[in-house]
C-alpha cells in the first residue's frame, strides 16, 4: 500500500518537482497552493505525511500546522515544514512550537527531502 502525502506549496514548480519525485517513489501526492485548500484537503482525507510551507497566501504554514495539531483527525499526521525563511533560528523554533516534526530550508537537495519523508 502506497503513502499518501499532501504537498502544501503557492510555488508551483517546487510542487511540480516534489509531486514527481514523490510519484517515482510510489506514493500517492495531492498538491494545495494555499493554507485553506490544504486544511480542505486534510478535512477530506487521510493522509501519512505533509509537507508544508510557511509562506502561503491567506492562512500561513504556521497556523496550518496549528490547525492540523488540534483536529483530533489530524493531530498524529507527521508535518515536514518548508521555507526559504529558514535561515532564522526563530522561524525554526516557531515551526517546532506549532507541532512541525522537520523543518528544512529552501533551496533544497531533493535527495535529502526524500531521505526525510522515506
Amino acid at each position: 500500500m502506497s503513502r499518501k502525502v499532501l504537498v502544501v506549496d503557492d510555488e508551483k514548480l517546487i510542487v511540480k518537482g516534489i509531486r514527481f519525485s514523490l510519484e517515482q517513489d510510489g506514493m500517492d501526492v495531492d498538491c494545495a497552493y494555499d493554507g485553506e485548500e490544504a486544511l480542505q484537503y486534510a478535512k477530506n482525507c487521510e493522509y501519512d505525511l505533509v509537507l508544508l510551507d510557511v509562506m502561503l497566501p491567506g492562512i500561513d504554514g504556521f497556523e496550518v500546522c496549528r490547525s492540523l495539531r488540534s483536529n483530533i483527525k489530524t493531530s498524529h499526521i507527521p508535518v515536514i515544514m518548508l521555507s526559504a525563511l529558514g535561515k532564522n533560528t526563530e522561524n525554526k523554533i516557531k515551526a517546532l512550537e506549532c507541532g512541525a516534526n522537520v523543518f528544512i530550508d529552501k533551496p533544497f537537495d531533493m535527495d535529502f527531502l526524500l531521505k526525510q519523508v522515506a
